[in-house]
C-alpha cells in the first residue's frame, strides 16, 4: 500500500468570511450564514448531485488552506484559555498532521448558474475560498449519538454572548446580514486568553469591516465600515 494519497478539491466555499478571524470554530453554531458550494469545472456533472435534496444536512471534508503553522503532538484549546496543553487528536485543532477538516452543513437548496448547479448550505466553518475536498450525506441512524460525550466542549456549548449595535451603525447593515453579524459574534470570535475590556476588535466580514468591543459577557459593535473587499478568489 501506498504511503501516500493525492486528493485534489472537488469545490471551493464562497461565503463571507474573509479571513480566519471571525470564523465559527464549529460548524452549525452559525446557522443563518450562508455558504456557496462551487464545484471545480471537471465535477460539474450535475449527475453528482441527483438525489441530495433528499437531505437537510451533509458532511464536507476540506482541508485547512490557510494554515501557516506546523502541527504539534499537543495543542492549547481555545476554550481552556490557552493554557492547558491537550493531545492533537483529543482536539478540533487545525493544525494537524494532515490539514483536513470535517463540517456538517445544512442543506439549503440547489442553484443552477452560468458554473453549473451550486450548492447553498447554512452553517459552514470554513474561510471563503477553503478547498473542498469531498462530500457526504448526514445519516442521523448513524451519524447522531444520544449521549455521546464530549470532552472539555461540553462545559463550553453553551457559551452564548449578547451582541448590541451602538446607534450610530445601527441601518448600515440589512436585516439580513444584521442577523448573520448578530450570530457570528455571539459565538465570541476573541482569543480566549484576551480579557481587556477597552480593545477594540476589528473583522471583515462580506464588504464590510466591522469593530467591536466586549465587557461583562456582552459584544457590543462599535463602527462597521461599508468597503470594498477584494475577493481573494
Amino acid at each position: 500500500m501506498s504511503e501516500e494519497f493525492r486528493i485534489k478539491p472537488v469545490a471551493k466555499i464562497i461565503n463571507g468570511y474573509k479571513e480566519k478571524f471571525g470564523v465559527p470554530r464549529q460548524s452549525g453554531l452559525a446557522e443563518s450564514v450562508e455558504s456557496r458550494i462551487v464545484f471545480e469545472p471537471e465535477f460539474r456533472d450535475e449527475n453528482m448531485l441527483r438525489g441530495i435534496e433528499q437531505y437537510s444536512h451533509l458532511w464536507l471534508i476540506w482541508g485547512f488552506s490557510e494554515n501557516t503553522e506546523k502541527w504539534s503532538p499537543t495543542v492549547r484549546p481555545p476554550k481552556l484559555g490557552g493554557n492547558e496543553r491537550i493531545g492533537v487528536f483529543a482536539t478540533r485543532s487545525p493544525f494537524r498532521p494532515n490539514s483536513l477538516g470535517l463540517s456538517c452543513v445544512e442543506v439549503l437548496r440547489v442553484e443552477k448558474t452560468s458554473q453549473g448547479k451550486e450548492l447553498v448550505v447554512g452553517g459552514a466553518d470554513l474561510v471563503n475560498g477553503t478547498p473542498v475536498f469531498d462530500i457526504k450525506p448526514y445519516l442521523p441512524y448513524v451519524d447522531s449519538k444520544p449521549g455521546a460525550q464530549g470532552g472539555f466542549s461540553d462545559e463550553h456549548k453553551n457559551d452564548i454572548l449578547s451582541v448590541e449595535f451602538l446607534e450610530s451603525v445601527k441601518g448600515v447593515l440589512s436585516e439580513k446580514d444584521a442577523e448573520e453579524l448578530t450570530e457570528i459574534l455571539s459565538l465570541d470570535p476573541r482569543p480566549q486568553y484576551q480579557n481587556d475590556s477597552e480593545r477594540i476588535y476589528g473583522m471583515d466580514y462580506k464588504n464590510f469591516r466591522v469593530k467591536f468591543r466586549c465587557a461583562e459577557e456582552k459584544i457590543t459593535v462599535v463602527e462597521i465600515q461599508k468597503e470594498k473587499i477584494d475577493d481573494r478568489n
